[in-house]
């Protein structure tokens, strides 16, 4: 099996997943994320062959960070698209407060870098004869939970990639390009600080996804991830892995 990856991010999933595909032999390229985190995984994994913490936000820094990446691995098997994040710094929140820059900002940071990912990917796939593309969703695109969680643009911005999924594992199967994305609940990541740190929404947890009530370890998301990747029949799919968050309703 090909094993040559490339990941969006340094830190939480990102990190995480790497340090377990380096245990079955993958060589890694890290693309995005923050320097310090990058240069730290790249110390303790030699899996890691090279990481660029550019602007993923930025099209000609993903172009270029595409071709380097496929330098330093020789080529590419795997792309998964992990980096994103909140906008509550923006302004996200409920849709009648949040500013046209703040709906921007947010989308850029969490749809505008998975469709570039892709866009590059999917460029380099089509010429190589295939791959794996694995995107990063949330429950949240399709589970909403206004009272701690309504942060509209975010879930906006998921629910884009979600549909991504659809159209292009379908636009690409001839291609022999899978398409898929991992969409969790809370993780216990840096992003989830603010609603691990807070009693009222801990307690909101316990009863929201209750087989993760102290949010999901970082383990179990990884291992859809790996799922994906490494399952050479499934495509189209959206893997929520969510402690139970998506079969309770009216919490």
């Amino acid at each position: 099996m090909s094993k040559r990856v490339l990941i969006t991010g340094s830190r939480g999933i990102a990190a995480g997943l790497a340090t377990e595909l380096a245990k079955s032999d993958y060589q890694i390229y890290l693309l995005g994320g923050d320097a310090e985190d990058s240069k730290s995984l790249a110390a303790q994994l030699p899996a890691v062959l090279g990481y660029e913490p550019i602007d993923l936000r930025d099209e000609l820094a993903v172009v270029n960070g595409f071709q380097e990446a496929i330098k330093s691995l020789g080529g590419l098997d795997h792309v998964v698209s992990i980096a994103g994040g909140s906008g509550r710094a923006f302004g996200d929140g409920p849709i009648e407060s949040i500013s046209k820059n703040a709906w921007e900002q947010t989308l850029e940071l969490n749809l505008t870098t998975a469709f570039l990912t892709a866009r590059e990917a999917v460029k380099y796939f089509k010429e190589s004869g295939g791959g794996s593309l694995t995107l990063t969703s949330s429950v949240l695109a399709t589970s909403p939970s206004p009272e701690f969680f309504q942060t509209n643009a975010y879930a906006v911005a998921k629910g884009a990639i979600n549909a991504m999924v659809a159209t292009l594992s379908s636009s690409y199967l001839a291609n022999k390009i899978r398409v898929n994305a991992v969409a969790p609940s809370l993780v216990a990541t840096p992003m989830a600080k603010r609603a691990a740190e807070n009693p009222e929404i801990s307690e909101f947890t316990k009863r929201k996804q209750p087989l993760a009530p102290n949010q999901l370890p970082v383990g179990q998301v990884v291992a859809g991830y790996v799922y994906l990747i490494e399952n050479n029949a499934v495509t189209g799919q959206v893997l929520e892995i969510d402690g139970g968050w998506s079969t309770i309703s009216g919490i």
